[in-house]
C-alpha cells in the first residue's frame, strides 16, 4: 500500500509520515515545496499544490490511500484524479466545526463541510478525521509572551479541549492501516475542556514565569490578526469564542479509542514546547 501525505509541512502530516514508515507503510509525501521537507529515509517526495491541479495526476499514480488536508479550491478535480489513479480510501483532515449549529454560515466550517461533501458524493470510501482547537494554536501566542508576558484575549473564558497533534497522527495511522475503522467521521478531542486563560495559565507554570490575560474587544482582536488571517476567518473565530464563553467544551474518548491511550493533555503539549514561549 502507498500512502499519499497532502500538506506535508503541516503538524499532523509531519507526525504521520514517521509513524507509517516505521509501520512498514510507503509513503509518498507531498508539498508544494517538497524540497523544504525532513523526512525519514526512503520515504518518496512528490510535488503537488492542492492549489494547483495540474500537479494531481503525477502525485496520485498508484496511490492506495490519501491523507487529505481541507482545500475546497479544486476538490472536484483531486477527487477525479483520485477515482482514476484508483484511489481506495481518503482520510480527510476536517474539524469539529462541521459539527456546530452554524457550520452553514461559518466560513472555517464551510471550508471543511464542502471537502467532506465532495467526499460524500466521490463513490471513494472516506474517513473524516473531525478535530477540536489544536494545542499548538497555543503557539500564536508566543510573540506576546516571549515579548511582553501579556496575552490579548477577546474572551478569556472560551473554553476549548484542545488536541495534541501527535495524537491526530496517530488517530490518522489508526484509520489508515485497520479498514474496518474506515467509512465513519470520527469527533477528536484533548481529554478535558479548558478556558483560554488556564491555557495561559499552564504555559506560565511549565516556562516559570508570570503571564497575564488582557481581555481585548473582538475588534481590537481582529485587527491585530489582519496582516495574518483572513477577515472571514477571523469572523468565525470570534463566533466560536462567543459562542463557546464560559460554556465546556465537548470531550470524547475518541482518541484513545483509536489509539489505544488516552489523550494527551495540553501540559504534556506545554511542556514539549515550552521553549517557543520562553525570551
Amino acid at each position: 500500500m502507498t500512502v499519499l501525505i497532502t500538506g506535508s509541512r503541516g503538524k499532523v502530516a509531519a507526525a504521520l509520515i514517521p509513524l507509517l514508515h516505521q509501520h512498514g507503510v510507503a509513503v509518498r509525501a507531498a508539498s508544494a515545496s517538497p524540497d523544504k521537507l525532513s523526512l525519514p529515509e526512503g520515504v518518496e517526495r512528490v510535488v503537488c499544490d492542492l492549489d494547483d491541479p495540474a500537479t494531481f495526476p503525477a502525485a496520485l499514480a498508484g496511490v492506495e490511500s490519501v491523507f487529505l488536508y481541507a482545500n475546497p479550491k479544486h476538490i472536484e478535480a483531486f477527487l477525479s484524479e483520485a477515482k482514476a489513479a484508483g484511489v481506495q480510501h481518503i482520510v480527510l483532515l476536517s474539524s469539529s466545526s462541521v459539527l456546530a449549529p452554524d457550520a452553514d454560515t461559518n466560513a472555517i466550517a464551510a471550508m471543511h463541510r464542502a471537502v467532506e461533501r465532495g467526499l460524500e458524493s466521490s463513490g471513494i470510501q472516506s474517513t473524516f478525521l473531525q478535530p477540536g482547537g489544536f494545542a499548538g494554536n497555543a503557539l500564536g501566542w508566543a510573540w506576546a509572551i516571549k515579548s511582553t508576558g501579556t496575552v490579548d484575549l477577546p474572551y478569556p473564558e472560551t473554553q476549548s479541549s484542545p488536541i495534541h497533534e501527535a495524537d491526530i497522527a496517530e488517530a490518522a495511522l489508526a484509520v489508515l492501516t485497520r479498514p474496518e475503522l474506515r467509512g465513519r467521521a470520527y469527533h477528536l478531542t484533548g481529554p478535558a475542556s479548558l478556558s483560554a486563560a488556564e491555557q495561559v495559565a499552564i504555559l506560565a507554570e511549565v516556562i516559570g514565569r508570570p503571564l497575564t490575560v488582557n481581555a481585548v474587544s473582538g475588534q481590537a482582536w481582529k485587527e491585530s490578526t489582519a496582516e495574518f488571517m483572513p477577515p472571514a476567518i477571523a469572523d468565525a473565530l470570534l463566533s466560536y469564542f462567543a459562542s463557546s464563553d464560559g460554556r465546556p467544551d465537548s470531550v470524547t474518548p475518541v482518541v484513545e479509542e483509536l489509539t489505544g491511550h488516552p489523550a494527551r493533555t495540553f501540559e504534556d503539549w506545554a511542556r514539549e514546547n515550552a521553549d517557543a514561549f520562553r525570551p
